[in-house]
């Protein structure tokens, strides 16, 4: 997880997870409602290395809650990877 102030009273933190199978048409509809949770700033995928990191206001979540965000969206999320 990466930590940094952007404002004076929100926390940033990043996550991010590897996922095993490509997000169906259902899965990536269900990622459109979690970008309007007040307190996911952003949410982005890597297609390529099967990776999702997500932005959030850590004064609001904690990270089992982001995970279980993430797999309410039927996302086959896998483990958490540690950024650098």
């Amino acid at each position: 997880m990466l930590f940094y102030e952007e404002e004076a009273q929100m926390t940033q933190l990043e996550v991010a997870y590897r996922y095993h199978t490509p997000p169906t048409e259902a899965t990536m509809r269900a990622f459109d409602n979690l970008r309007e949770v007040y307190g996911v700033r952003r949410v982005r995928f890597n297609e390529a290395e099967r990776i999702i990191r997500v932005e959030f206001d850590a004064s609001r979540f904690k990270e089992p809650v982001i995970a279980a965000l993430l797999k309410r969206t039927g996302l086959d999320l896998g483990e958490q990877l540690v950024l650098a």
